[in-house]
């Protein structure tokens, strides 16, 4: 494993992009191979509509929501080996990927005293980081760390991101892929949309389409994109 070379500041790096571009899969590896910590804030935001959801709460209605968003005690592990997503203590990694909190998060996304809570403790993981982190998100190089050394923004083709979150749930049926894509088009667009950190690019972040590409070439092309700009040793 490379290890990154902390001087007055951790290194940060984080790959912004709608859902489906590879983003958890690539900063994982990436974060694996520099020895640096690994942030996924989406699950952190899943985490926070699957404790809404439970508790009862209409995720539809901004008021209640951002009522209710102070009380669950939100925790992510940031070990790229093994990284963790409780909520007051227990671990809800498999059910925040269920349907129903992937249909829900969106709209509990887009509430502003979440996304305050959720950027309070992104930064607070990156400042615990021991050498420095990996961040996956939608609005990490605009909002949450736009001082970042590198900013990496993900896109690739509707169509081809609904077939991989196809594979990656099993869902082989042409009416399941197309009911699949048009979630994706629609988590689109309420992302892209909402008043409260919109998904966008930043300014200085590089776009990388992974449309065509492979994980490997995504990770080996980001990597060298790191050590342009930070103090890493080759491998």
């Amino acid at each position: 494993m490379e290890t990154a070379d902390r001087s007055d500041a951790p290194v940060i790096v984080v790959l912004d992009g709608p859902a489906g571009t590879g983003k958890s899969t690539v900063s994982r590896e990436i974060a694996a191979r520099l020895g640096l910590s690994f942030l996924d804030t989406g699950a952190m935001y899943r985490a926070m509509t699957y404790w809404l959801l439970q508790n009862g709460v209409d995720v539809d209605d901004a008021e209640a929501v951002a009522l209710a968003s102070a009380k669950p005690v939100v925790r992510s592990g940031t070990d790229a080996a093994g990284p963790t997503i409780t909520v007051d203590g227990v671990d809800v990694s498999g059910p925040i990927r269920g349907t129903e909190v992937t249909s829900a998060v969106s709209a509990v996304s887009a509430v502003p005293e979440v996304r305050a809570r959720m950027v309070e403790l992104q930064r607070h993981s990156a400042e615990e980081a021991p050498v420095g982190i990996v961040a996956e998100g939608r609005d990490l190089g605009t909002v949450v760390f736009p001082g970042a050394v590198l900013k990496v923004f993900l896109t690739a083709s509707a169509g081809i991101r609904a077939t991989r979150r196809a594979a990656q749930l099993g869902v082989t049926e042409p009416t399941g892929v197309a009911e699949i894509l048009a979630d994706i088009e629609r988590r689109d667009a309420a992302d892209s949309g909402r008043a409260a950190s919109p998904l966008a690019k930043a300014a200085d972040a590089v776009e990388v389409d992974t449309t065509l590409m492979t994980p490997e070439e995504v990770i080996t092309r980001i990597i060298g994109l790191v050590r342009e700009r930070a103090a890493v040793p080759a491998s």
